[in-house]
């Protein structure tokens, strides 16, 4: 099968395409033929290993020290289970999937997959019926770590709430998530973005090249750091009494039971995947380059062989 190596951490180019062996499935994995992934800013950072100083070394021993431990990059999918182990009851062959290896775990780059039925390096539901194999891709870490983070946060129905970097991936589903959830939502990007933000649901904008979100007399409920470049202590200037900031740069939680809330909201057309560009798997370095400007909106899409 084709899948997209690298075996030293660096720029896009350390990425290349080769023909590798197609896997087998153990007795509880099922075997995906993958027909869409995502290039996110986790699997950028783990390629070039661009971690705060803070964490450098633990990621380093955990995804390898000197050189990539797993040598196929890659965290969302969505495709069609080909061949299923003796033991795995919640899948069939022929059904359409789509998920994630979870963030200590890769392998997305490719046409073929294994994962395990139940959580334990990768979380995998039915596909949305009304989504693309394309668009379901793009939900799965995004639209998690929304849930999980807003969860946090206590969202409540009627709360202010800021969405820094509201037109990231995870940005992007804050923005959804908090509007259904009834919250006055508040978004923080460039102009070029504001009518992607309206269209999501953001009812008010603001440009962070032009105006100091902490600056301002507006008090918030929640301060959401969508994409790691704010602070708490910014964030402290504008929040209300009891209020609360979260940031990406926490740990998050990927569970089976968010990502059947995640098809579901998909199926009720509550939750959209916003796709800034589309390339194919023999496009990767393009992509990952185009990702490292920093100027992705919403999701970017791979579409393999």
């Amino acid at each position: 099968m084709k899948a997209v190596i690298y075996e030293a951490y660096g720029p896009p180019n350390v990425l290349t395409l080769k023909q590798v062996e197609k896997p087998i499935p153990k007795d509880d994995e099922i075997l995906v033929k993958i027909h869409a992934a995502t290039v996110t800013s986790g699997d950028a950072r783990l390629r070039s290993s661009d971690f705060p100083p803070l964490f450098w070394l633990p990621a380093r021993l955990i995804f390898g020290l000197f050189k990539p431990k797993k040598k196929i990059l890659g965290h969302e999918l969505a495709g069609v289970v080909e061949e299923i182990g003796k033991g795995v009851t919640r899948f069939n062959v022929g059904d359409s999937v789509f998920g994630t290896t979870t963030m200590l775990s890769t392998g997305s780059y490719a046409e073929y997959i294994c994962l395990p039925q139940k959580w334990k390096s990768g979380v995998i539901a039915l596909k949305p019926k009304n989504l693309s194999y394309q668009e379901a891709a793009a939900l799965p870490i995004g639209a998690m770590t929304a849930i999980y983070l807003l969860e946090k946060a206590q969202l409540k129905k009627g709360q202010n709430v800021l969405v820094y970097g509201a037109s990231g991936s995870v940005g992007s589903y804050a923005v959804q998530i908090a509007n259904q959830k009834g919250a006055i939502v508040k978004g923080v990007c460039s102009t070029s973005n504001f009518e992607m933000l309206r269209s999501l649901g953001a009812q008010n904008l603001i440009d962070y090249k032009k105006e100091d979100y902490s600056a301002g007399d507006e008090k918030f409920d929640i301060v959401f750091d969508a994409v790691g470049k704010t602070t708490k202590s910014k964030a402290k200037k504008v929040l209300n009494p009891g209020g609360t900031f979260v940031s990406v740069k926490m740990m998050t939680k990927e569970k089976d039971e968010t990502l059947e809330l995640i098809k579901e909201m998909a199926e009720q057309e509550k939750l959209k995947a916003f796709i800034d560009q589309h390339f194919k798997l023999e496009e990767i370095v393009k992509a990952h380059e185009y990702v490292d400007k920093g100027r992705k909106r919403g999701n970017v899409v791979i579409e393999t062989p």
